[in-house]
């Protein structure tokens, strides 16, 4: 519908003399997300379904499926401005120096045109010894893309995945159309901060969104920042999305979280499986091991923060448990990758279509030696990108478990 922006409710006063389209958001211009929910100011796109969502009440999880990673708003139009109301909400940590803020990511074509943020928005203030949050509110802000060319194109706009992203309204100078299906292969990812997105430099260049743009599929990333943790609501969202081909990235969260020992460990990556296995019988399914994370490679979680560095800007984090503990069970990621490869060989005596990849052959010791993780934990912008190129090669890659003829 043709609506001048005077007529919007805290438009900017410098954009007031174009004659805007106002789109609704719906299900229909987003992909990436699993559940769109009506909120007081538009529409808070989410990661796993309410029904998931409704059996924990973990805050990180809450937090981390709300954060859009890999969800993007795609269109069709000749449009030459944009414009995206959003209200986020952003983390900040006590002592620790201030995140950055997220990044929104406009595709052309499939081609980075430009880039944006916006202002204003919530801030929820956690104490990393404590584990109490305060939330301070804040305004919509607008994410304004302009100089498009004036002719018909595809456009993406990807989301911050370390935002949660309120969407409030589109705005363009000429219609939309939801984007037609391209006809790739249906890429459904899950796995921990690292997939969700950590320290990449944006939303499209998250290792899950470089692979995926590598290997010509369309990505749907339930990567949940601290929350891979074998969830049986988890692998009933996984069962229950539409996919060709499914990653799994097991390990780190158990370990930095110390959730479990492997009396437990096995039977919840089996159980885990079939699940998955229930709305997927026979879908190609790679099970990916941890990469390399020098202080839990024999040292059990839990993962606990390292202030030392915090005066020169750096916060850090070390492993809290003891290598003698893994007598009694507890995991490492050594532990975890020879159980995790146990398993798939077992399986895959019965499921041919199943398949394991050793987290280091994406990010192993030669790696740290050059790209270290700067905080222990998280990979940054390049090696994001290493990850993701050797990802596409791997898996998408000529008889890769997940490239196209496997389906």
């Amino acid at each position: 519908m043709n609506d001048r922006l005077d007529d919007v409710p805290g438009a900017p006063t410098a954009a007031r003399a174009t004659d805007w389209i106002t789109t609704p958001i719906t299900t229909e211009l987003l992909r990436g997300a699993l559940d769109l929910e009506r909120t007081e100011h538009g529409v808070l796109p989410h990661r796993l379904p309410a029904r998931a969502r409704a059996q924990c009440a973990d805050g990180q999880l809450a937090m981390a499926e709300a954060q859009p990673s890999g969800v993007r708003l795609a269109f069709r139009t000749r449009a030459t401005v944009v414009e995206l109301d959003a209200l986020r909400t952003k983390n900040a940590y006590q002592g620790a120096p201030p995140r950055p803020d997220g990044v929104y990511d406009l595709l052309v074509d499939g081609r980075l045109a430009g880039q944006a943020g916006v202002t204003g928005g919530n801030v929820r203030l956690v104490d990393m010894t404590t584990g109490s949050v305060e939330t301070r509110t804040g305004p919509v802000g607008t994410v304004r893309f302009s100089g498009l060319s004036d002719r018909v194109k595809d456009v993406e706009i990807w989301l911050p995945y370390n935002e949660i992203t309120e969407l409030v309204a589109l705005r363009t100078d000429a219609p939309v159309d939801p984007l037609a299906d391209r006809g790739r292969k249906k890429w459904l990812h899950h796995g921990s901060s690292i997939s969700h997105g950590s320290d990449a430099a944006s939303p499209s260049t998250t290792w899950p969104a470089l692979a995926g743009s590598l290997g010509g599929v369309e990505l749907t990333n339930l990567g949940l920042g601290g929350s891979a943790l074998l969830d049986p609501f988890t692998a009933r969202a996984l069962r229950d999305t539409p996919a060709d081909l499914i990653s799994v990235k097991i390990g780190i969260n158990l370990v930095n979280t110390d959730l479990m020992r492997l009396r437990a460990f096995g039977p919840a990556v089996h159980g885990f499986l079939d699940t998955v296995r229930e709305g997927h019988p026979t879908a190609p399914l790679l099970v990916v091991s941890p990469v390399l994370c020098p202080i839990h490679e024999d040292t059990p979680g839990p993962s606990a923060p390292d202030f030392s560095n915090v005066r020169a800007g750096r916060l850090q984090f070390r492993a809290a448990g003891d290598p003698a503990e893994r007598a009694a069970g507890k995991l490492t990621l050594n532990v975890i990758r020879d159980e995790l490869a146990r398993i798939v060989e077992h399986r895959a005596a019965d499921d041919p279509n199943l398949h394991y990849l050793d987290g280091r052959d994406l990010y192993g010791e030669a790696d740290f030696a050059e790209l270290p993780l700067p905080d222990q934990l998280h990979p940054d912008a390049a090696t994001h990108r290493r990850i993701g190129e050797r990802f596409a090669a791997l898996a998408f890659g000529s008889g890769g478990p997940l490239t196209a003829e496997r389906v």
